[in-house]
């Protein structure tokens, strides 16, 4: 079942709040102090692409 949901969510908005994270990272990580924050975007965008199933630790 989540990976159906994780299918729906994807199509109906998923992708472009999963790329809109990964754009904030990249802009991010150009810097030296924003490199921490960047890399915690990516996270943030791996969870976005995918939320049904995923733990967060």
């Amino acid at each position: 079942m989540s990976f159906l949901g994780n299918i729906l969510w994807f199509i109906f908005g998923g992708i472009f709040s999963g790329l809109s994270w990964i754009l904030s990272g990249v802009i991010w990580c150009i810097t030296i102090v924003g490199i921490p924050f960047g890399l915690q975007f990516f996270k943030i965008a791996k969870l976005s692409l995918a939320p049904f199933g995923a733990r967060i630790v």
